[in-house]
């Protein structure tokens, strides 16, 4: 709850959380709930997995931090995990705290391109075409590139180079194309933008727009990846033909401890010889806490884990059994489910439900469901995202599934 030493930047439910196991969490008054937020996907193997609390305390009592100046083998064997296991093509890692500092970082890989390889008349190229509903974070630059003016309100003037223009319309995209653009940056599934999949042949479209243009392609994982979307990284799910030049993520590779990553290819994009991973060289970014031991330990526990339970599968299987069953209910209120993996938003009829002036269809039910002790967050204002962990019980899914009909049904 917000008191007198917190920021009120949160919308906070009137509920204090105080203990969480697996797919199960405990307010202050010791009521229980079912999970299918899981901190925004963030505990993707569930809350207090002994996976993350044992590899957390193990290195907690051997090394926690370690400046960047120095070598950190944690980082080494976690990266190679992340390319070996997950991204699958060649190219390096560099490690942050966060998924809004991701893709921060690989705005910044945009524009260093840019000035490699420069437009014809020599001048460099900085823009990013992003889209709308997006969603990339919330420090200046990210915020920048997300296509939604309601994170926007009285921090402008908004950081240059950014266009945005209408999701899974390749049209849009080749007009916004200009001498100045150097990348293109998108989501497999706009997860907060109101769980939106982007389509086969536009995402195949865009990586053919980046060859003929000399742009990068870089795709936003932060919610998507690590087996949310039922393959080991989101875009896999919608083209795994693809090869994109960066990739963000963070959230579900941490397993609830906070790291952020982004991978940059190592492909060759000029008649040199130059990697692309190589343009980020000494100085050209940072981080005090990016990439420290106790982070880099605890998400190689996690991410050596979804590789091992073959969690992308079951995130497939357990999408599919979600999806059959709500839409085997027939419910007048409900419009349709999207989404990937365990990565689902349930469309609502807004006209069947009664909103308070400045609410959402989807924040009421939302609240409704949290009362019958469902977890679930809106994605947008009539979608309510259903993201629960990659490990979560069936008898505990069918047990969430049982409120979300009971609330449903009463519209």
């Amino acid at each position: 709850m917000n008191n007198q030493y917190v920021l009120p930047t949160y919308g906070r439910a009137p509920i204090t959380m105080v203990k969480g196991e697996g797919s199960l969490m405990w307010d202050s008054d010791g009521k229980s709930y079912v999970d299918f937020c899981s901190g925004i996907a963030t505990c993707s193997l569930g809350h207090c997995n002994p996976v993350v609390t044992d590899a957390l305390c193990r290195q907690a009592k051997t090394l926690m931090h370690c400046s960047n100046l120095y070598g950190i083998a944690q980082q080494n064997e976690l990266a190679e995990v992340i390319v070996r296991d997950f991204i699958k093509l060649p190219g390096r890692v560099f490690f942050s705290n966060s998924g809004a500092e991701a893709n921060d970082g690989m705005i910044k890989v945009a524009r260093r391109f840019g000035h490699r390889r420069p437009a014809a008349d020599g001048s460099p190229r900085y823009e990013v075409i992003t889209f709308q509903k997006s969603f990339h974070g919330r420090t200046l630059g990210s915020m920048a590139a997300t296509g939604q003016d309601k994170i926007k309100a009285e921090f402008d003037p908004m950081l240059h180079g950014f266009k945005h223009v209408p999701f899974n319309d390749l049209a849009a995209v080749k007009a916004a194309i200009g001498k100045e653009t150097a990348a293109i940056m998108l989501e497999a599934v706009q997860g907060e933008g109101g769980v939106n999949p982007c389509r086969p042949e536009f995402l195949r479209g865009l990586a053919e727009l980046c060859r003929e243009h000399d742009l990068l392609l870089m795709m936003d994982e932060v919610q998507c990846g690590f087996a949310r979307c039922g393959t080991m990284m989101g875009w896999q799910a919608v083209a795994p033909d693809v090869q994109p030049d960066c990739v963000s993520c963070a959230k579900g590779m941490g397993g609830g401890f906070p790291v952020g990553a982004f991978w940059v290819s190592n492909r060759v994009f000029d008649g040199k010889g130059t990697e692309l991973s190589s343009i980020m060289g000494p100085g050209s970014h940072g981080s005090t806490f990016g990439g420290t031991p106790l982070a880099c330990a605890t998400s190689h526990a996690v991410v050596t884990e979804i590789v091992r339970a073959g969690l992308a599968e079951r995130a497939n299987r357990l999408g599919d059994k979600i999806r059959e069953e709500v839409l085997s209910w027939n419910l007048p209120v409900v419009e349709g489910v999207r989404g990937l993996g365990l990565l689902l938003g349930i469309g609502l009829n807004a006209g069947l439900v009664d909103v308070p002036e400045g609410g959402t269809s989807a924040g009421v039910v939302s609240n409704m469901l949290r009362e019958e002790g469902l977890l679930t967050v809106p994605a947008g204002p009539d979608t309510v995202r259903l993201i629960p962990a990659l490990t979560i019980p069936e008898d505990v899914l069918m047990q969430g599934l049982g409120i979300l009909k009971d609330v449903l049904s009463r519209f």
